[in-house]
């Protein structure tokens, strides 16, 4: 492929995005080893770590790019993309490991090192696949997109958490790579050429829409899985009081949609009898890290990790409750969004929940599914959404 040729751009703006997508959890890992490191040692754990880990994964993906190229190994690699793209989708398992904290620049290093190595699996294929043997194509997409990666990690982690669409999107390309890896395997690519040349447009569509459908459906089976055992734990609702009063709880997640949300509550207590009768919970869910994050850093770690993001989206809420006179109860959670609201207001005996939408139409919220509607899905209390 020339540098003047569309499918030269269309490969190269795939490997970006595949490795952006499939980093998020290497990036976690980056920002968790240095995070107990004094400011200055935080920078060079982050610069040295992240440098061999880059070589690292530039062997590893020159040595894939090789192996490829044997007959049935597309095929192969093609089926672990697509399996790779449904755990993009799935609920991440939120059981933690065993990690010490790591303490020294030493440390934080080797966590790094070590932790590339282990879960580059993904990244190593997918980029293999996408650069479709062009060494070239191969090094300069690596060049551009790794360094994003290592130096706005913090960044991509926050903007895959609030919006999913990015991951949704991410594992539609891998369905879409994983299609034109596997039509191009030496060993079906010269008979699929002569009879089904229409597989080389069909197959990338199928693998794209496949995985994306697939996943929403066990996804869903997954969330409804925890939500039952979440239900099997909770305990009876708290006894809603005097009639007058009202118990709300206010979701937020630190957006400009969650300010009107705010606004909306401030609103009702004015129209209330007796603002100080109300009740007000104010609530945020972080999501789950990636699952293999866990071994590689301590409990501490990532509950710090949680507990930091989760303040600064309820920094706000707290100032603007706060300057209103009215008292509030505060919650952290980390999980699946909707279910979890709709769970915290059942256990608190609220009856109403107030949270802000960002706004999806009714086709795009059906194919990447929102928090707002998982919570209408789940919640047993009316759920006020703001726009």
């Amino acid at each position: 492929m020339s540098f003047s040729s569309p499918e030269f751009w269309v490969a190269l703006l795939q490997i970006i995005g595949v490795n952006i997508v499939l980093s998020g959890d290497n990036a976690v890992v980056i920002a968790l080893a240095a995070r107990s490191l004094p400011p200055a040692q935080q920078k060079k754990a982050v610069a040295w770590g992240s440098g061999a880990a880059v070589v690292m994964r530039i062997v590893l993906t020159i040595v894939a790019v090789e192996l490829l190229r044997l007959p049935y190994l597309k095929l192969v690699g093609a089926a672990l993309l697509l399996w790779i793209a449904l755990q993009l989708l799935l609920p991440e398992d939120e059981a933690h490991g065993e990690a010490s904290a790591s303490g020294s620049l030493a440390s934080a290093i080797k966590t790094i090192l070590v932790a590339d190595l282990v879960m580059s699996l993904d990244n190593v294929i997918a980029v293999a696949a996408a650069a479709k043997g062009s060494l070239a194509l191969l090094v300069i997409g690596l060049a551009i997109s790794i360094p994003l990666v290592v130096f706005a990690s913090t960044l991509l982690l926050n903007l895959m958490g609030r919006f999913p669409v990015i991951i949704t999107l991410g594992a539609a390309l891998l369905g879409w790579v994983a299609g034109e890896m596997a039509i191009s395997d030496p060993a079906v690519k010269d008979w699929i050429d002569a009879h089904m040349a229409y597989l080389h447009f069909v197959a990338p569509a199928l693998g794209a829409a496949g995985v994306v459908a697939l996943g929403k459906f066990l996804a869903g089976r997954a969330e409804a899985k925890a939500l039952a055992e979440a239900q099997a734990e909770t305990p009876t609702a708290l006894a809603r009081g005097d009639a007058g009063a009202r118990r709300i709880l206010l979701a937020v997640d630190g957006s400009e949609h969650s300010r009107k949300a705010i606004e909306q509550v401030l609103a009702l207590s004015k129209d209330a009898r007796d603002p100080r009768a109300m009740q007000i919970h104010l609530a945020n869910v972080q999501p789950s890290l990636p699952g293999d994050v866990s071994g590689f850093v301590s409990k501490d770690s990532v509950h710090g990790f949680h507990h930091e993001h989760a303040d600064a989206a309820l920094k706000t809420a707290r100032q603007m409750l706060q300057q209103a006179g009215l008292v509030f109860k505060e919650h952290e959670a980390v999980g699946h969004a909707g279910p979890m609201i709709a769970e915290m207001a059942k256990k608190e005996g609220c009856d109403l929940i107030v949270m802000g939408t960002r706004g999806l139409g009714s086709k795009s919220a059906a194919l990447l599914g929102s928090v707002a509607q998982s919570t209408l899905e789940h919640a047993t209390v009316p759920v006020l959404l703001v726009k």
